[in-house]
């Protein structure tokens, strides 16, 4: 009667079998889950299968995490390439701070044609003085020359580079009020193996010759 009593407590599912089986009599939980068709991970690297921990190990990466970590080492190089050749063609691309030779004789010739008119204008000589250093303009007031000092005659120094070659360490050309020059004077303008021309004729003519 005792027996019968524990036999019948025991719990039992819908089919009438014991509900939970002891580890003795049941077998392995890994036997037991490969009869029902369930494979574990263990068995599951032994075919060729690896876990994402595995794969890590190895030293492979998903992409999603070679996103999250930045640009690759190929694309660093390609940007640093291109931020050269852009440095470099910008460099290329920007003008000599000292200009061209040929400019700074133009400049020069402006200036002396002004100075020609002044003189007609106020009816005053006004000359040009011309040096290894640079140049300037001085008017003749009250019987001595006077240093111009509006910003177009302001004394001029040569680019850095720039070599005057003159008949004499200084050459002075005077305007008289009626624009003629008292003497034919030729300015060359030496920079890197480039020359220019300052020609100012008798008649008060002024040309650049490049």
């Amino acid at each position: 009667m005792g027996a019968r009593e524990a036999r019948g407590s025991m719990p039992t599912s819908a089919a009438g079998s014991n509900a939970f089986t002891p580890r003795a009599t049941g077998g392995a939980p890994g036997r037991r889950a490969a009869e029902h068709g369930l494979t574990p991970v263990r068995r599951s690297a032994e075919h060729g299968f690896t876990s994402v921990r595995s794969s890590a190990e190895q030293g492979f990466t998903s992409v999603r995490s070679s996103a999250e970590h930045g640009f690759t080492l190929v694309e660093l190089m390609v940007v640093v390439t291109v931020i050269g050749l852009a440095s470099g063609i910008a460099l290329w691309s920007l003008p000599d701070p000292r200009g061209r030779v040929v400019e700074e004789a133009t400049l020069m010739a402006a200036r002396a044609r002004a100075a020609h008119d002044l003189a007609i204008v106020d009816s005053r000589p006004v000359s040009l003085w011309v040096t290894g250093g640079g140049y300037g303009f001085d008017q003749r007031i009250a019987g001595r020359w006077v240093p111009l000092a509006d910003k177009p005659f302001r004394v001029a120094s040569w680019a850095e580079g720039t070599v005057a070659r003159l008949a004499q360490p200084q050459v002075r050309v005077t305007f008289d009020p009626t624009g003629l020059a008292d003497r034919p004077v030729e300015v060359v303008l030496d920079r890197d193996g480039r020359g220019a021309s300052v020609v100012i004729g008798a008649d008060g003519s002024v040309a650049v010759d490049a």
